[in-house]
């Protein structure tokens, strides 16, 4: 078993679902990932759906998972961007897999799932 921030786990799969799983976090690094350092609002803007209170929440939790880090510029109105760390960018190969994997799996087996609906 391995302690990780308050939290214990008992293989890497596990971990590494509890670091990227949920709703939203796939998301978020798929774009800082994808389309490189982003301000707060414009994630926001990108994920439809999502809360004010859920992205901090869930940035914060990348942050501290050392999947993102958020850099502050000491000016008025605050700066605040968020990107992807080296650790971060070692998980885009396993998205770009889900994301491949789920695109094929729209086109072929819900194609057919609908067609059995009458």
């Amino acid at each position: 078993m391995r302690l990780l921030n308050n939290r214990t786990f008992n293989c890497g799969k596990e971990l590494t679902l509890a670091i990227i799983g949920g709703k939203w976090k796939m998301l978020i690094m798929w774009h800082l990932g994808k389309d490189g350092t982003k301000r707060f609002g414009e994630l926001k803007t990108l994920i439809p759906g999502i809360t004010q209170r859920m992205l901090v929440s869930q940035l914060r939790e990348l942050e501290e998972d050392l999947i993102i880090q958020r850099k502050v510029y000491p000016v008025v109105p605050p700066k605040v961007e968020y990107s992807i760390t080296e650790k971060g960018e070692s998980l885009m190969p396993i998205l770009e897999s889900m994301y491949k994997w789920g695109n094929d799996y729209m086109e072929n087996v819900m194609k057919i799932d609908k067609s059995l609906i009458k």
